[in-house]
């Protein structure tokens, strides 16, 4: 079986191409995957991984702000991780991740993540730490302590340097999970 990758921004993906990225994070995250999620992976680069049956893997970054040790941040955030239950196992996660860090390595201070629990073996094993400080965000009603993100944050410096893990992490809002 051939695996083809494929790097786009979303606004190089069809409507074709939407509606299978939606399908196989539907069954990925065995229905625990909701409009919402689906938003938060649009608007940046996507990693396309496809093989004879279609669509085999998938993830996407796209540009959120950080707020660390009173400076702004560009993280490029990593959202909709996910491989077709049939191939899991066998490397795509880890193509499309190796496809993923390099966007963010070159492009963004950091890299930031929400893992799963299978997802943390895979991020742990590429060199993404868990962040073991207080996570918060800006909301509307100002900043907000979000510490059932904490030991799930996982995080991969790249231009910004090291983090202090005694100074928080403030991750812009969004609706939906905030990370």
């Amino acid at each position: 079986m051939t695996n083809r990758l494929r790097t786009a921004h979303t606004a190089d993906l069809t409507p074709a191409d939407l509606r299978a990225v939606r399908a196989l994070l539907d069954a990925a995250f065995d229905g625990d995957f909701d409009d919402a999620d689906f938003e938060h992976g649009l608007g940046g680069m996507h990693a396309l991984v496809h093989d004879d049956a279609g669509l085999a893997a998938h993830g996407s970054v796209v540009m959120r702000r950080l707020r660390h040790r009173g400076r702004w941040l560009r993280v490029g955030y990593v959202e909709g991780v996910g491989v077709r239950p049939d191939v899991r196992r066998t490397g795509l996660g880890s193509r499309v991740m190796g496809a993923l860090e390099r966007i963010v390595d070159r492009a963004y201070d950091l890299g930031a993540l929400s893992a799963s629990d299978d997802g943390a073996r895979l991020y742990g094993a590429r060199g993404w730490r868990p962040w073991t400080g207080r996570i918060c965000a800006l909301s509307p009603d100002g900043v907000v302590h979000l510490p059932d993100e904490e030991g799930s944050t996982y995080v991969r410096p790249a231009l910004a340097g090291p983090l202090d893990p005694a100074q928080e992490l403030t991750f812009d809002w969004r609706d939906g999970d905030v990370l």
